[in-house]
């Protein structure tokens, strides 16, 4: 199968939500009703991929006329309760279960990474969660370290997860 990867436009935004749906639906399982509910509300929120997409760069993963995979890359000067002003992100990194084990999630990853780089960058930061196995095995191979543990949200334990670059 032949995947390409590229920066979204906001044409995109469709493709973007029904990825989100599909990547973090898969967590629905692990999460009280409640929290799902809030999760799901967050995903199909009219205004989240706009949002992130007017202060990022997105780079998605397709096949055909699919969009697979996503990550959103943050410049420093974009603070956030759990990220300092001087420091990169990355958000919402997620991949359609159906294309889960390709290597996808580690090659958006890779695209943000020579982002910051490029861009010098000297820190870039995530947050991920207990129950999100697979992106924590990315993100420490890749040589990103456990800050420290954030509070808890979905009911659930989050960490803050640093690369200096």
């Amino acid at each position: 199968m032949e995947y390409k990867y590229r920066i979204a436009t906001h044409e995109d935004m469709d493709g973007l939500q029904k990825l989100g749906l599909n990547a973090y639906g898969q967590f629905k399982e692990v999460l009280t009703d409640e929290n799902w509910i809030k999760l799901h509300a967050s995903l199909t929120n009219e205004n989240m991929y706009p949002n992130l997409l007017a202060k990022s760069v997105c780079y998605v993963c397709e096949t055909g006329e699919d969009i697979i995979g996503m990550a959103f890359f943050i410049s420093n000067g974009n603070p956030t309760d759990i990220f300092q002003a001087d420091w990169a992100y990355v958000r919402m990194v997620g991949v359609h279960t159906a294309f889960g084990g390709n290597g996808i999630g580690k090659r958006l990853m890779e695209k943000c990474i020579e982002r910051a780089r490029e861009t010098g960058e000297k820190i870039i930061a995530l947050h991920t969660s207990e129950f999100m196995d697979a992106a924590r095995h990315i993100y420490e191979n890749m040589g990103f370290k456990q800050a420290r543990q954030l509070e808890a949200m979905l009911g659930k334990r989050y960490w803050l997860y640093l690369l200096e670059l």
